[in-house]
């Protein structure tokens, strides 16, 4: 009885030391599950952060990117830009392998850069606002440049136009200074050339021997001319022998200008010049005795020819 007891009581203390085990294990998995849930419910919010984060700063590299391509395209500096673009750059490159990720630091940055980038929104605004009065000033530049491009073509067809105009009057005052100078030109008329012989006498009709031929008288008649100016004038006679050649006196002549060149004179006299149809005689000699053959004679003062004769040697 008593050994019969001895084992149930064991049996009762082996069973009562199972059910503490069992409640034991039951309490360490009840504990150990919680913890593992606790841990993933941890682990999930950790990733969800990390998440948020990279979209954060990865649209904060988008809004960068715009910002610096307005502020070059509006003619700005974007050195600072491009300094806090790669230090976001670095951010974004640490958070991948950051082991000790903190939320409340991430958020700090984000916080850091977007605040950046609105003190930057307003330095736009002011850049937006001198490109704009830049702009308008540069209108109203080539606006300007426009009417002073208009004024000058203005002023440069007016002053054609009075060229044309100096020019054309210039033509008219030297064809009327022309006209005037050939109206004021002497002209000699009934031209004559007369031979006079060692003893004095004068022949004349044109057609002498040259035995007979002492000197010749050339003899004309200057009418009078209203716009003619009484003073002395040269008159220069040129005598040219049948070849063509300058007669000359003795071998001595000169040269006078006619219509712009160098001609050859056989004789010059001054003549008082009265305007009174006066009469002038001017006698030619030579050394030599003339060659057979028809002579011209021309005369010219003030760089006209005025008048013209003719006579023959036999």
């Amino acid at each position: 009885m008593d050994v019969t007891g001895n084992k149930q009581g064991n049996l009762n203390m082996t069973i009562g030391a199972l059910i503490g085990v069992v409640a034991l294990l039951g309490y360490l998995f009840i504990g150990s599950r919680n913890e593992t849930l606790e841990v993933q419910k941890l682990l999930t919010t950790k990733v969800e952060q990390l998440a948020a984060t990279q979209v954060s700063l990865d649209s904060l590299s988008i809004v960068l990117d715009q910002k610096m391509a307005e502020v070059r395209q509006l003619g700005g500096n974007v050195t600072r830009l491009e300094q806090i673009r790669r230090q976001l750059e670095t951010d974004k490159q640490k958070l991948k392998y950051d082991l000790d990720f903190s939320v409340l630091r991430y958020r700090h940055k984000i916080s850091e850069y977007r605040d950046f980038l609105t003190q930057n929104e307003v330095d736009i605004r002011q850049l937006r606002r001198e490109n704009g009065s830049l702009l308008s000033r540069a209108r109203t530049l080539e606006q300007e440049k426009q009417l002073i491009l208009n004024e000058n073509e203005g002023l440069r067809q007016e002053k054609e136009a009075l060229s044309k105009t100096v020019v054309a009057y210039s033509r008219q005052n030297a064809d009327l200074t022309s006209k005037v100078t050939l109206a004021s030109a002497m002209k000699a008329v009934n031209v004559e050339v007369l031979a006079v012989a060692g003893n004095g006498k004068e022949r004349s009709g044109g057609s002498y021997k040259a035995s007979r031929i002492d000197r010749l008288k050339i003899a004309f008649v200057i009418p009078a001319n209203p716009l003619a100016v009484k003073n002395t004038k040269d008159i220069y006679v040129r005598i040219l022998d049948p070849n063509g050649a300058v007669v000359s006196d003795n071998g001595i002549g000169g040269i006078t200008w006619y219509e712009g060149r160098e001609i050859g004179y056989s004789t010059r006299q001054a003549v008082p010049f009265e305007n009174n149809d006066q009469r002038i005689d001017i006698l030619f000699w030579k050394d030599s005795p003339y060659k057979s053959g028809s002579y011209t004679v021309e005369l010219y003062a003030e760089g006209f020819q005025i008048g013209n004769g003719r006579f023959d040697v036999k």
